[in-house]
């Protein structure tokens, strides 16, 4: 099956004043699948969510987005295909959680204008996917941590892009919402055809909803594929530096960890 990609990267290299942390990676993000990156702490996988999303910029290197150069699409024409939510985002004080995901809406608006019914509408579906519907009236401040985090994937679903990329998405959760929010994204995928890039530690989360699977390490891809074809003991030794223990699902469909040692 040939894939169509939604962004393709080629020879990038990414750093913090004179440390290199992607050398020169090559990559490309199939089209209307859930890919999710894996690996250890430092290997890159937030900085490259961050040159993405323009947080960043490459020392050299190109990134596409749907065919197009995102040097060549100003910061709102990118907000509107590409929903970024960075690792632990921060809320100004005395802002709403309804205010907070209204910002989702902003890429579409014209100049001066306000929200319309549709983006009323949309805000409050948003809300409702994630379970914070409740919460609307309530500053974001008083949430707790797995609150935070469903209103700021809200925010994202709200901009009704065709691409979403969520770095750790499922931190502060418990298992219940990791599963929720997981699943949330499944069906974006599935009904709306969004491509999800997701940044994750949760390895058994990962080879379970992932449609392609990237490991990286040290700025570089060690492998990717199919779960079910690309995780295996050897794999994970070279990943991450432990001894795993390897079976599949009860469908045969992925792969899961049962155990490991260093």
């Amino acid at each position: 099956m040939n894939l169509t990609h939604a962004i393709d990267i080629g020879q990038l290299q990414v750093g913090y004043d004179k440390k290199i942390i992607i050398p020169n990676l090559n990559l490309s993000i199939p089209e209307h699948q859930i890919t999710i990156i894996i690996g250890p702490n430092g290997c890159g996988k937030s900085t490259l969510l961050k040159t993405i999303g323009q947080v960043l910029r490459p020392q050299k290197g190109t990134i596409q987005v749907n065919g197009i150069s995102i040097k060549e699409q100003s910061p709102k024409e990118l907000a509107r295909r590409m929903a970024v939510l960075p690792q632990s985002p921060q809320c100004p004080d005395g802002l709403t959680v309804r205010e907070l995901v209204s910002y989702g809406r902003y890429p579409h608006l014209s100049l001066m204008s306000g929200l319309k019914k549709e983006d009323h509408e949309i805000v409050n579906q948003a809300m409702k996917q994630t379970g914070v519907e409740e919460f609307a009236d309530h500053f974001v401040s008083e949430l707790s941590g797995g609150q935070r985090q469903r209103a700021w994937i809200a925010l994202a679903l709200a901009q009704r892009t065709d691409i979403l990329i969520l770095d750790e998405p499922t931190t502060y959760l418990d298992l219940a919402n990791q599963v929720e929010i997981l699943n949330l994204l499944q069906t974006l995928k599935n009904e709306r055809s969004v491509t999800v890039l997701i940044v994750m530690h949760e390895l058994n989360n990962a080879m379970k909803y992932a449609d392609h699977l990237i490991g990286m390490r040290g700025g570089h891809v060690l492998f990717q594929g199919k779960p079910i074809e690309v995780i295996h003991e050897k794999n994970l030794k070279q990943l991450y530096d432990i001894q795993a223990t390897i079976t599949k699902s009860a469908n045969g469909k992925y792969p899961i960890c049962v155990d490991y040692e260093l």
